[in-house]
């Protein structure tokens, strides 16, 4: 039976908005000096509720897999992505984060044979042109730690995705998705307790970004990123994932009184187009991995590619 795929996206559209706007909440309503707590706050919340969802739990080689994909993609990843919101503009915090995709590709190339595509190539060369564009044309200098930290998260979230292809099997997505969100927020909790001492005090503003960034931007966009993905074509996937990085440009200048220089406007659109022309032969090179990994790690039709985070 055909899929309507105008309403798939419009699910899956929730995603990358809420990401994109994530950036904004976190500099804007959250403690700039509890990355690691924060991190915890936004992770165990989100997880607990898809986990009582699931209703499963792990069983077997998943209880250290959820810890291994949890820390990759969850716990590193949440202190990373906070700490760049925190030191970046979100319309340049968002635009750096635009180019995962090719991180991901970049990064199945050594660890998992995967020659990149022309297209792949002239897209990334295309996106990182725009991100230089962003980073040393603003009126403000940018702080080369957020970049540092934007950067890292892309590369530990590209591992751990190519580890979840290869030990994906069965698993229920929400239950594993749960899974990995309480096992990085576990994670973290001892961390966070030595390096910040006890959680901090949050004004009624702090709760409600702690609300948005654990249940809009990771419990429910989640949720809806895979529920949709599992009946979008790939084509559409790419077009969807333009929204984070629009999104984060968008209300930065809206609401977080954020300024473009004409260049760096530039650097947006080299962006947008970068991953219009790469995403999909990224993508195309994601479900050739799959398939190479063999029957336990091919996704059936019904289950998700991967996020843009």
């Amino acid at each position: 039976m055909e899929e309507n795929t105008g309403r798939w996206s419009l699910l899956a559209a929730l995603a990358p908005i809420s990401w994109g706007a994530a950036y904004y909440v976190t500099r804007h309503t959250l403690p700039a000096d509890a990355p690691l707590w924060g991190s915890v706050l936004r992770a165990l919340p989100a997880g607990l509720v898809l986990l009582a969802l699931a209703r499963q739990a792990p069983r077997g080689r998943w209880w250290w897999r959820s810890l291994v994909l949890g820390l990759l993609n969850m716990s590193a990843f949440f202190v990373l992505v906070y700490v760049a919101a925190q030191l970046l503009p979100s319309s340049v915090a968002s635009t750096v984060m635009a180019v995962s995709p090719f991180v991901l590709m970049l990064v199945a190339w050594p660890l998992l044979g995967q020659r990149p595509r022309v297209a792949g190539l002239v897209g990334a060369v295309v996106g990182l042109a725009g991100v230089v564009a962003m980073l040393v044309t603003g009126a403000v200098t940018v702080n080369p730690l957020g970049v540092l930290a934007g950067g890292t998260a892309m590369v530990m979230s590209s591992v751990g995705f190519v580890l979840a292809t290869r030990w994906k099997d069965d698993v229920d997505v929400l239950a594993s998705t749960s899974w990995q969100l309480v096992a990085g927020g576990l994670l973290l909790v001892p961390v966070a307790a030595l390096a910040e001492g006890a959680p901090p005090a949050l004004d009624a503003r702090g709760w409600l970004g702690i609300a948005y960034v654990s249940l809009i931007a990771t419990a429910l966009a989640y949720v809806a990123w895979f529920t949709a993905l599992r009946h979008l074509p790939a084509g559409a996937v790419g077009l969807v994932g333009l929204l984070n990085p629009l999104t984060g440009v968008a209300v930065g200048l809206l609401l977080g009184g954020e300024h473009l220089t004409p260049l760096q406007v530039l650097g947006v659109a080299a962006v947008v187009a970068g991953v219009a022309v790469g995403q999909p032969a990224a993508l195309t090179a994601v479900r050739r991995l799959r398939g190479q990994l063999g029957p336990a790690a091919a996704p059936a039709p019904a289950q998700p590619r991967s996020p843009v985070p």
